[in-house]
Formats: C-alpha cells, structure tokens, sequence
C-alpha cells in the first residue's frame, strides 16, 4: 500500500470527485423536476374552473369539451383508458381545496342565492408519456389529457452530468499517464539501490519528473565514478602495501638473531593481516548486487569458517539443524562466522564457542564478563575491548559489515555469565 500512496491517493481524489458531482447532480434533478411538476401542476386551476362552471350552469358536454379544448385539453372517455391511468400512472401530484358554488332559489316571489361550499381534488398523473388531470368532486369526476404537457425530461440534465463527468475522467487519466514515469522512476532508484549501477534515470521532456530523472541520472554518473575512483585507488594502495611487506618478510629472514626474526616477522604478519581485513571491508562496502549469493546449508558455512580460523575442533561446538539454509555470499557470511568464532574463543576464559540457532537466528555463546559499553561501540573499526589483545579492533566491524549486506544486524545479550552475539534479520 505504502508503495502505491501517490497513486492510491489520486484514485481515492477521484472516487470522492465522482461522488460528489453525482450527489449534487442527483439533489439539483430532484429539485429541478419538481420545480417543473409544480409549474405545470398551475394549469389545474383552470381546468377545476371550466369543470365548476359546467357544473354550475349544468351545461351540456359538448360545451365543456369546447371549453376544454381552447387550452389543448380532452376528456379521456374509454373506459380502460381511465382505469389504466387511474391503476399504473404515476401521481405527480395532488391538491385538496373547497370550491364555492352559486345558486340562486326561488322562494315566495324573490329570488335568493345561495352559496355551496364543496370539496374537490385535483391530481395530475403521468402515464405512457402523457399528462393527465383528475378532477373529483362529490357530484362526479373527470379524467382530462393535456396534450400540450410532457412529462419531465432529464436528458439535458443527463447529458450535462455524463459531459462533466467524462471531463473529470479524462482529466485524472491524464494526471495517472504523467505519474506513469514518477513509477517507472521509483522503480530504477530501488533498482539502483539493490546494486545495478549500470540503470539510467535518463528520460525524456522538460517537466518536473524529467528534470528530477535527469537530476538522479547525472548524480548516477558522480557516484559511479567516486565509486571506480574510490576502489581503484584502494586497491592500488593495497598492492603498493604488499610488495614492501612481503620484501620485509623475505628479508627478515636475514637478521642475525631469532628474537628479531621473530619480532619482525610479527610485525610484517600483522601489517598483511591488516591489509587483507582492508581488502575484504572494500569488498563488502562496494558490493553492489547479489549475484554471487546462493542457498547453501549453514552447517557447511560454519564448518568451512572452523577451517579458515584454524582452531581446534574442541574448542567450537555446534548445535544447528542440517537442514537449515541461508541465502549469501559464501565467502563474506564465512568470514563473518569465522571473526565471531576467533572473537569468542579470544576473549572467552575456556577459549570456547558454542554456536546455536535460537528462534531461528544464528547464535555464537561464549563465557565471559559483560560488555562494558554497548554493542555500538564495538561495531566501529579500530576499536577493541583489550588493546593487549592481538588484533586491530576490525573484527566486529567486519561482521556487521558482511550481515548488512545480507539484510541482517549483529545483535548482543547477556545471561548468566554467557555473551551471546546475534546474527537477527534486519526490522
């Protein structure tokens, strides 16, 4: 999910644009239909009007359709006409009010008038496309079609709503297409990141994604070169170094006690050791790729780092599943087993180690008194414990080293008595 934010967000940008319209959309057709139904539902007067005086001077039907056809209305007559208005169509709306009718009496010679209070309804009904107005009284009813008035249309509304709509689509697509690179992009960096220094960031166009790839491309091309420089220059350093130490050593051979010899060729010993450490710490700093790493049995791994330490059998014990296996680099992930090997068989008072796997994680246990100062301190080169202790202060640093490049960090507890250095997977 976290990989895909920008793209999740955009998206989630468009759900709620969509929604919205459409909501306002829905809320404006409501009102705008109901504002054109109470429009026409006004012609209701005039037609209750020409019905109250027909009934009023009780004249004939033919004069009542007269009246009624001045304003494009009829009176709908066949029967299964008015009883599928009356059943299926749908009711607009509808209105209950008093109408007042005149009558005059005659009564001993005068002439009175008399006023009538009646109830009548008004209900104007759509059915198959067509208006009709249903008028009833307590003296009868009549079912009239308009044939002026259609029923509501929402299709400039539709067509408004779909315009705006597709608008909005198309314009979020075409924000999708200019985060196309953005991802392609991210892609080349984590690329770049694993170790593939050869990817190009190159692209083409003048926007802020092309300026920043080319940005990320020309940068490549410093690093890249800082990095050829940087081993380069080390590795004729170390070439340099080992032509003198081994004249050295050849001619140590030449002095004329065994105490000097001895002396001397500690000295050169060390000085190679030293420049072989280095090597191996400019190895794993300019990895780059994976390519040499490969599934082995972490019991081959530890018994080939037994040998490079060159200690005896009894000195390291082994409790690891033959079955277990790790994914590395076979050379490096020995190294980092035989420093913590030759680290606890040093500073452990029985000059023993005993490797374990607890919770799945490669352990190394040795007795011995706590650290005096946290394990990060420990982890930075020339720095050591025991300055009588033969040794450069690299070996820790070595590990962690080789264990980062393998998605692992060098953890350390104290129990009992007993140091125990952790290979954990990296959180």
């Amino acid at each position: 999910m976290r990989q895909h934010a920008v793209l999740i967000t955009v998206l989630f940008a468009l759900v709620v644009t969509l929604v919205s319209v459409s909501v306002v959309f829905w809320e404006f057709y409501k009102l705008n239909k109901q504002q054109y139904i109470d429009q026409i539902f006004t012609k209701h007067a005039i037609i209750t009007q020409i019905y109250r005086e027909h009934q009023q001077r009780q004249s004939s039907n033919i004069m009542l359709e007269a009246n009624l056809a001045v304003y494009h209305l009829h009176i709908e007559k066949d029967k299964d006409t008015q009883k599928d208005v009356l059943h299926e169509g749908i009711v607009l709306q509808s209105k209950d009010f008093k109408a007042i009718n005149n009558s005059y009496l005659y009564i001993k010679k005068n002439f009175y008038t008399q006023k009538v209070v009646e109830d009548m309804r008004a209900t104007m009904i759509q059915h198959k496309k067509e208006i009709y107005f249903y008028i009833q009284s307590r003296t009868g009813s009549v079912l009239i079609q308009d044939e002026e008035l259609k029923p509501y249309r929402y299709w400039s509304i539709a067509y408004t709503y779909m315009t705006i709509i597709l608008i909005i689509s198309i314009s979020y697509f075409l924000i999708l297409q200019k985060l196309r690179p953005l991802i392609r992009l991210r892609r080349k960096i984590a690329q770049f990141g694993n170790g593939n220094m050869d990817i190009s960031f190159k692209m083409e166009g003048s926007d802020e994604i092309a300026l920043i790839a080319n940005e990320l491309e020309a940068t490549r091309h410093k690093i890249t070169n800082i990095l050829e420089s940087r081993t380069l220059f080390l590795r004729n350093i170390m070439h340099e170094l080992k032509t003198p130490i081994a004249k050295g050593t050849i001619a140590t051979q030449m002095l004329d006690t065994q105490k000097q010899r001895d002396r001397f060729s500690s000295i050169f010993g060390r000085l190679e050791d030293l420049v072989t450490e280095f090597a191996l710490i400019e190895e794993v700093t300019s990895l780059h790729d994976k390519r040499d790493f490969k599934e082995y049995r972490l019991v081959d791994i530890i018994d080939g780092a037994i040998d490079m330490a060159m200690v005896e059998r009894i000195s390291v014990s082994v409790n690891v599943e033959a079955s277990m296996k790790v994914f590395a680099n076979y050379r490096l992930y020995t190294t980092a087993i035989k420093n913590m090997i030759d680290n606890g068989i040093k500073y452990s008072p029985d000059a023993h180690v005993k490797i374990v796997i607890i919770n799945n994680e490669l352990c190394f246990e040795s007795k011995g008194e706590r650290l005096k100062h946290p394990l990060k301190y420990y982890i930075e080169p020339f720095t050591k414990e025991n300055p009588s202790k033969n040794s450069f202060g690299l070996g820790l640093y070595l590990v962690d080293s080789i264990l980062k490049v393998h998605d692992e960090v060098l953890a350390h507890e104290y129990d009992n008595g007993i140091n125990r250095f952790i290979f954990a997977k990296a959180i």
